[in-house]
């Protein structure tokens, strides 16, 4: 895990965020030599989230969702 003093953080901010993202090493900024904040990779989304959570939901029959919803 790397430090950086929060006046470099502050100088650097976009390339060092990028630099996190693509590496996946977490930095530390510090203030006054004490650590005051970590920066670190945000995980990934899973790639596919449709059907994501399949078999769980249910359906009444149709006859239920009518009386269920006042439908006419």
């Amino acid at each position: 895990m790397k430090e950086i003093k929060a006046s470099v953080f502050k100088a650097k901010c976009l390339s060092l965020m990028d630099e996190v993202a693509s590496s996946g090493e977490e930095l530390v900024v510090t203030k006054n030599g004490k650590p005051i904040s970590k920066l670190v990779p945000l995980k990934t989304r899973p790639k596919q989230l449709f059907g994501f959570h399949e078999g769980i939901w249910k359906f009444r029959e149709s006859s239920e969702q009518e009386i269920m919803f006042g439908t006419d």
